[in-house]
């Protein structure tokens, strides 16, 4: 599978040198778990608190800061990925999955808080955005947000990492 992902940094200097290949990684992989094969393409901002706070307020309505945010460009089942009807990059063909936004400082945060490291909680938070551009979501304590996680859990050992509680 053909991952094509256009990764921009909203400012220069923006920590974590290596965020490209972990997101490649996490990303290919929660593919693959989800037994997408088609070639996809997704594009990615790095940002700062402000700068995902200015996103968070602009499109959700929410005045906040926080760690990564997802614009599916389907609307998709879980669980059921069917790339029928889906949209397409008329130059390559790709499925257009959507757009993610990741609070390079918030995800420090939340590494050292949980102990794992950035680089770990970058990691994951890709899984988790990809998931929402798949379908998945979280709006309840209910079964939606049992069956991400379970599929979070199973990405990310597939990843060949261990779950870490008090994540979403």
């Amino acid at each position: 599978m053909r991952l094509i992902l256009s990764l921009q940094r909203e400012r220069p200097g923006l920590g974590m040198p290596r965020a490209r290949g972990i997101i490649l990684r996490a990303v290919r992989r929660a593919l693959e778990c989800e037994g997408v094969e088609d070639a996809c393409a997704l594009s990615v901002l790095l940002t700062d608190d402000e700068g995902i706070r200015a996103l968070n307020r602009d499109w959700r309505g929410i005045d906040n800061a926080t760690d990564v945010l997802s614009f599916p460009m389907n609307e998709l089942r879980p669980g059921a990925f069917d790339p029928a009807g889906c949209e397409r990059d008329p130059a390559t063909g790709a499925l257009l999955l959507g757009d993610m936004a990741f609070s390079l400082e918030r995800c420090a945060r939340q590494g050292e808080e949980l102990g794992h490291g950035a680089e770990r909680e970058l990691m994951y938070l890709a899984v988790h955005s990809t998931l929402h551009l798949l379908g998945y979501d979280h709006v309840d304590e209910g079964e939606m947000k049992r069956q991400m996680r379970a599929r979070e859990k199973a990405v990310m050992a597939a990843l060949g990492v261990e779950d870490v509680k008090g994540e979403k």
